[in-house]
C-alpha cells in the first residue's frame, strides 16, 4: 500500500466516501474563489445587459408595431426565458473549450490531477459538475432580475434553472470531449462562427422558429438549445404539457449521455498518453 493511502486507494487528501469526480468539483470551486470577480461578467452582467437591451428596449419597439407581440404575450415575456436558455449555453462554451485546453496543454494541471487516485474520467465528470453549478446561480439570478422586471407567469418557473443547465450540459459534454484532443485552439472560432452564433441566434431564443424556412427549422429543431428554450419558456408561462415537456428532456438526456461516454473517452485517450 502507498505511504499515507488508505485502504480503500484513496490518498491523505481525499476523504473517504466521497466520490472522486466531486473532489475535481471542489478543486474547480476553490479556484474560482481566486478569480470570481472577472467572471461575473461573462456569467451574469452580459445576459442581464441582454436582457435588458431586448426584452426592455427592442420589446418595446415590438410591442408598439405588433399590440401582443409573439403568440400572444409581451415581447419581454416572450425572450426572457430564450436569453436565460442561451446563457447558460455560453457559461457550458466558455468553460469547455478554451479551460479544458489550457488544463492538458498550457497548464497541464489535468495531468497534476490524474497524477493522483482521481481518474481522467472524474477529471471529465467533476468538470462538468462544476459548470452545473455555474449555470445553476446565474440562471437563478437571471430568474430573480425576471421577477423584477414582470417577466414571470408561473411558480413553475423554478424548473426553468435545471432546465437551462440540462440545455448547457448537452453543449459542454461534447465541446470539452473534442477540445480535450486537440493541439491548439485553432478550430475553436470555427465552433463559435458555425455552431454556437447560428445556434444562439436561430434555436428560437428571439422569435418562433416556425418562421424559418424549411431547411433552417430542421436543423433548429435538433438543436439542443431549442429544446432548453422551449422547457424553459414553457416553465415560466405555465404553458408546457407533459407530452412536450418529456420529449425536450428525453432529447436533451440523450445529447448530455452521448456526450459524458465521448468525453470519458477522449479523456482518458489523452491523459493515458
Amino acid at each position: 500500500m502507498r505511504s499515507g493511502a488508505t485502504p480503500d486507494g484513496a490518498g491523505p487528501g481525499q476523504r473517504r466516501g466521497t466520490p472522486r469526480f466531486l473532489l475535481v468539483t471542489e478543486y474547480y470551486a476553490t479556484l474560482f474563489r481566486h478569480f470570481w470577480r472577472g467572471s461575473i461578467v461573462t456569467i451574469l452582467i452580459s445576459p442581464i445587459l441582454y436582457l435588458l437591451a431586448m426584452g426592455l428596449g427592442v420589446g418595446s419597439l415590438v410591442d408598439d408595431n405588433t399590440g401582443t407581440a409573439i403568440e400572444g404575450t409581451p415581447y419581454l415575456h416572450y425572450v426572457a426565458p430564450g436569453l436565460l436558455a442561451a446563457a447558460a449555453m455560453q457559461t457550458a462554451v466558455n468553460g469547455s473549450l478554451f479551460p479544458v485546453l489550457a488544463s492538458v496543454k498550457w497548464l497541464r494541471t489535468a495531468h497534476g490531477i490524474v497524477a493522483t487516485p482521481i481518474r481522467p474520467v472524474d477529471l471529465a465528470f467533476g468538470m462538468q459538475a462544476w459548470l452545473v453549478i455555474q449555470m445553476l446561480v446565474a440562471a437563478t439570478v437571471f430568474v430573480a432580475i425576471m421577477a423584477v422586471a414582470g417577466a414571470i407567469d408561473s411558480p413553475w418557473v423554478l424548473a426553468a434553472p435545471p432546465a437551462a443547465a440540462l440545455g448547457g450540459l448537452a453543449y459542454s459534454t461534447w465541446l470539452s470531449a473534442w477540445a480535450i484532443g486537440r493541439e491548439s485552439e485553432r478550430s475553436f472560432p470555427l465552433i463559435f462562427r458555425l455552431g454556437v452564433l447560428p445556434s444562439f441566434l436561430l434555436s428560437g431564443t428571439f422569435f418562433p422558429i416556425e418562421q424559418l424556412p424549411g431547411p433552417l427549422r430542421v436543423l433548429a429543431s435538433v438543436s439542443p438549445l431549442w429544446h432548453a428554450v422551449e422547457l424553459v419558456r414553457g416553465a415560466t408561462a405555465g404553458t408546457l404539457d407533459p407530452g412536450p415537456a418529456t420529449a425536450h428532456v428525453a432529447v436533451l438526456t440523450s445529447y448530455v449521455a452521448a456526450g459524458l461516454w465521448l468525453a470519458a473517452g477522449a479523456y482518458t485517450r489523452r491523459l493515458h498518453q
